[in-house]
């Protein structure tokens, strides 16, 4: 599957391999295949949590109507991989770059055999202006991606986040 944390392998100064002792924090988390729900569409968003931010990039929208549906690919998403943290921002006009110090809440609901996984984000507004929480949902070929989460609640730089896991096992 696309969700990976994605570790910094090598010490840049030196070139070697690092142990576990010396592995740092990932650079970024990638947390792949969510879909918002809209009264008339579906938005495909991907979440990238970087060292300072959190930035919702817009994959792209297919409506309701079977008419209207759209095939949202994958090239999107490889331009997210693909580009640098600092030019995430800037890949739509759509894409949301939540600070850090503003995010309040992350909720994983793993999801079981019917029922899809749900992410949950909730952060502080920049001006002051209450709070936004989105829900989010695994898309079909989606993996629940706790493994990710976990380790967003063992980074220091996360504590003060409220970061929570839901397992779910069997059918619902």
């Amino acid at each position: 599957m696309t969700a990976e944390i994605e570790p910094m392998d090598r010490d840049d100064s030196t070139g070697e391999e690092r142990t576990s002792e010396t592995q740092e924090t990932p650079e970024r988390v990638h947390l792949t295949r969510w879909f918002r729900q809209r009264p008339t569409s579906l938005e495909f968003w991907d979440a990238v949590v970087t060292d300072d931010s959190l930035v919702w990039c817009f994959l792209g929208e297919s409506f309701k109507s079977l008419l209207l549906r759209a095939d949202v690919s994958e090239y999107s998403r490889k331009e997210v991989e693909n580009c640098a943290n600092d030019g995430l921002p800037e890949l739509s006009e759509q894409n949301i770059s939540v600070p850090r110090s503003a995010l309040q809440r992350i909720e994983l609901d793993t999801g079981a055999r019917f029922r899809r996984s749900k992410l949950t984000v909730t952060w502080e507004q920049t001006d002051g202006d209450g709070t936004v929480t989105w829900e989010l949902y695994g898309t079909s070929d989606s993996d629940p991606q706790a493994e990710l989460v976990e380790s967003l609640a063992a980074d220091d730089r996360f504590s003060h986040v409220d970061v929570h896991i839901h397992r779910r096992s069997g059918l619902l």
